[in-house]
């Protein structure tokens, strides 16, 4: 079970996951390029593409063994994994997508426009607090709040804005993956507060016979922390039902993380 976080965050945007999860999985977390632990990843690159991130991801599934698997990802990692699919498909035997990416509507294309605009003057930081209180701006969603600042405090200057480089293929691999046939089974966890998102996410559902939708009431863009119990619920059973019938025996339910490196 491979999990992958969004832009400005860490393996700790899992940290209601990981005890539920290994109880019935081996679970694999990873820290992407320039965040958590993944820091100074050799080689360095001074440009960034969607290419080098699913080598990345490639490159931890190979050392760790992992010939084939189950992902979840969140928010950013939705569209990491659209592309890793793509190019990794032999690796995906199904998918959570939680807070998921799938189409470049206009408030997305508009702040991201804004976005590059004003990161000639203001300082990262304050963008990742603007762009917090945009997704997430109930009082509800204050803990998912907090521990996406924290985490997205840790990415330096120069590594934030490789990330934000990766706008000239975000566009278009959304809409090259939106209108794809998915070739595994996926589950989407959506918050119904996530105004942003949801009804992207509600159209690619009704476009994807293997991928189904849930709607967590109450929660926002990050609805595996705030409603983190029936995220839990959901999405554990979504996986054990997509397990082989001739599985190995139960893990051995020790979480592994691993950096991207």
């Amino acid at each position: 079970m491979v999990f992958l976080h969004g832009a400005g965050g860490s393996i700790q945007t899992w940290k209601y996951q990981i005890d539920p999860f290994r109880q019935h999985f081996n679970i694999l977390l990873v820290d992407l390029r320039d965040h958590g632990q993944s820091k100074d990843v050799l080689p360095s690159f001074e440009k960034y593409r969607f290419q080098l991130i699913s080598e990345d991801i490639f490159r931890v599934l190979h050392t760790a063994g992992v010939q084939k698997a189950h992902f979840v990802t969140l928010s950013f990692g939705s569209v990491l994994m659209q592309d890793f699919a793509t190019r990794y498909p032999d690796f995906v035997q199904s998918v959570v997508f939680s807070g998921a990416i799938f189409k470049g509507n206009l408030f997305i294309r508009s702040f991201v426009h804004l976005a590059r605009f004003f990161n000639l003057w203001l300082p990262y930081e304050k963008m990742y607090s603007i762009f917090s209180y945009l997704l997430m701006p109930r009082k509800r969603n204050q803990l998912a709040r907090r521990i996406y600042q924290r985490q997205a405090a840790k990415l330096t200057p120069p590594e934030y804005m490789k990330w934000v480089g990766l706008y000239k293929e975000f566009f278009r691999l959304l809409h090259l993956f939106y209108r794809s046939q998915l070739a595994f089974n996926s589950l989407v966890i959506m918050g119904g507060d996530d105004f942003v998102f949801l009804n992207a996410a509600k159209s690619f559902c009704k476009r994807q016979p293997a991928s189904q939708l849930i709607t967590l009431p109450g929660a926002g863009h990050v609805c595996n922390i705030d409603a983190s119990e029936d995220f839990n619920k959901h999405a554990i059973a979504f996986l054990l039902a997509e397990q082989p019938e001739d599985k190995d025996e139960r893990p051995d339910n020790r979480p592994v993380p691993v950096n991207a490196e």
